[in-house]
C-alpha cells in the first residue's frame, strides 16, 4: 500500500489543541501531573458497557480462570495505546490524518467509512449500556433512557468551553466511581483471593474448552476499542510541549506512562467484574447468567445486601456516560481527520449521537427491550470487523523511518507490535465467524 506524500494544515480539536502547558520544569511529579488525562479518556473504552457482558460471562461460568485473558488483553492494549502516543506527538498528526495524508484518496475514504460505522456502533453499546442503567435504577423505560443519554452531548460541549481539563477531570471522577463501586462489591462478595492469583496464571484448558476458548476471545476481540486509536493519537496533542527533539522524546515517556498507569487501572475494573461474577454467581450454582439485567437482579438476592444491586447500577451508569463522552470526541476526530470538514463541535457530536440512538430506539420499538442482549452483541462484531483496519495502519506508520524520523519503532518494537496485530486479526476474525455460525444455527 504506497505512502502518498501530503501535509495536513489543521489539527482536529482546534478548540483544545496544544491548549494545556508543560511547565518548565525539572520535577517528575509536576510534569507527570500535566500529561496526565488523555490516558484516563483512552482508559474508559476498556471498561465500557460493551466489555462488561462478555466479563460477567467468563465469571459466571468459569470462576476466577480467565482473569488471564484480561491480563494479556491489557497488554495488548497498553502496547497499541503507546503507539499512539508515539505518532501524535513525533509525528503532530492523529491516526485519522496519517490515513488520509499518507494513503490514496480511495484507501482513505474507505477507511474513514469503516473507522464512522465502527464508532456509531461503539456509541451504541455505551448508550444502551446507560439506558440499561436508568431502567434499572429508577425504573425509566428503556426507550426514554435512549433519548436521555442525548443530553451528555450538551454537557461535554459546556465542559470544553471551560477548558479539556474539565472534560478530562470528569471523565476520571467516572472512572474513578465504576472502581469505587466495584471495590465495594467486591467486599459483599468476599472472593477467594488464592482463587483470583491462580486465575491469572496460563491454563492450557483455555484452549482446550471451545466455550472457554469462545468467551476469552470474546474479552480479547472487545478490549482494543478501534475508535480509541484514533482518540489517543490525537488528545496526546492537547499537551503544548516544545518542538524539539527532546522535548517529544520527554512528552512520548510521560504521555506513555499515562496510558500505561490509566489502563492498568482499567485492568484492575475490569478484573473485579469478573471477580464479583465468579464469586457470587459460579459458586452459587447460577453459572447461567449471562446478561447485564440478569446480574443486577440476582446481586442483592445472593449477596444478602440491599444496596448491591444498586451499586451495580451506578458504576454501569457512570461506565456508559464516561464511555459516550470519549465516543463523541472519536467521532469529531475521525471526521475532521479523514475528511478535513469542519463542522460545528455541537453539530458533529449530535450527528454522532442520533446516528446511535436511531437503531437503538427501532430495535426496542419494534423487537421489545429484550432485543438489547442481541444488539449489544452486534456492536461487538461490528467492532471486530473494523480493528484490523485501524490497528495496521497505526503500526505501519509507527514503523516507517521516512514518517516518524528517529521516533520510529524500533526492531524489537516493531517486531512485537505485528505480532499482536496479527493476533488481534486473527482472534476477532475467529470470534467473528464464530458469532456468525451462531446466528445461523440458532
Amino acid at each position: 500500500m504506497p505512502f502518498l506524500e501530503n501535509t495536513a494544515k489543521k489539527p482536529s480539536l482546534p478548540e483544545v489543541y496544544r491548549s494545556i502547558k508543560i511547565p518548565q520544569t525539572k520535577s517528575f511529579w509536576r510534569k507527570i501531573l500535566a500529561y496526565a488525562g488523555p490516558g484516563y479518556l483512552v482508559s474508559v473504552g476498556y471498561i465500557d458497557p460493551g466489555n462488561w457482558a462478555t466479563d460477567i460471562a467468563g465469571g459466571a461460568k468459569f470462576g476466577y480462570a480467565l482473569l488471564v485473558v484480561i491480563m494479556l488483553s491489557n497488554l495488548m492494549a497498553i502496547l497499541m495505546q503507546s503507539l499512539c502516543v508515539r505518532l501524535g506527538v513525533a509525528t503532530g498528526k492523529d491516526l485519522a490524518q496519517a490515513c488520509r495524508d499518507y494513503f490514496s484518496p480511495r484507501v482513505s475514504f474507505g477507511l474513514w467509512l469503516l473507522c464512522e460505522i465502527a464508532i456509531a456502533a461503539c456509541d451504541l453499546a455505551e448508550v444502551l449500556g446507560s439506558a440499561i442503567a436508568l431502567q434499572l435504577l429508577f425504573g425509566i423505560p428503556l426507550s426514554w433512557g435512549v433519548c436521555i443519554t442525548a443530553l451528555d452531548v450538551f454537557g461535554l460541549l459546556l465542559l470544553q468551553k471551560k477548558g479539556f481539563r474539565y472534560t478530562e477531570a470528569l471523565v476520571i471522577m467516572l472512572v474513578g466511581t465504576v472502581s469505587l463501586c466495584f471495590a465495594v462489591e467486591m467486599m459483599f462478595s468476599r472472593p477467594d483471593w488464592g482463587g483470583i492469583l491462580l486465575g491469572y496464571t496460563p491454563k492450557v484448558e483455555i484452549l482446550q474448552n471451545p466455550g472457554m476458548l469462545y468467551i476469552a476471545i470474546g474479552i480479547l476481540g472487545a478490549t482494543v476499542m478501534p475508535h480509541n486509536l484514533y482518540l489517543h493519537s490525537s488528545i496526546v496533542q492537547t499537551r503544548a510541549w516544545q518542538p524539539t527533539t527532546e522535548k517529544r522524546w520527554e512528552a512520548i515517556k510521560f504521555g506513555t506512562i499515562d496510558s500505561t498507569f490509566a489502563l492498568c487501572f482499567a485492568l484492575l475494573i475490569n478484573s473485579a467484574i469478573l471477580i464479583v461474577a465468579a464469586a457470587t454467581f459460579h459458586f452459587s450454582g447460577h453459572q447461567d447468567v449471562a446478561e447485564i439485567q440478569d446480574a443486577y437482579q440476582l446481586l442483592s438476592p445472593l449477596l444478602g445486601v440491599n444496596a448491591a444491586s444498586a451499586i451495580f447500577g451506578l458504576a454501569l451508569l457512570a461506565s456508559g456516560q464516561s464511555s459516550t463522552l470519549t465516543a463523541t470526541l472519536a467521532g469529531q476526530i475521525v471526521m475532521e481527520g479523514f475528511l478535513n470538514l469542519r463542522l460545528k463541535p455541537w453539530l458533529r457530536r449530535f450527528l454522532t449521537r442520533i446516528i446511535a440512538i436511531v437503531p437503538a430506539l427501532i430495535s426496542i420499538i419494534y423487537f421489545g427491550e429484550k432485543s438489547t442482549s442481541n444488539l449489544l452483541i452486534f456492536s461487538q462484531v461490528i467492532l471486530s470487523l473494523q480493528l484490523s483496519f485501524a490497528v495496521v495502519p497505526l503500526v505501519m506508520f509507527t514503523s516507517n523511518r521516512r514518517l516518524m524520523g528517529e521516533f520510529v519503532n524500533p526492531w524489537w518494537l516493531k517486531s512485537l507490535s505485528w505480532l499482536v496485530a496479527i493476533a488481534i486479526i486473527i482472534l476477532n476474525a475467529w470470534l467473528l465467524l464464530q458469532t456468525i455460525s451462531g446466528w445461523l444455527s440458532g
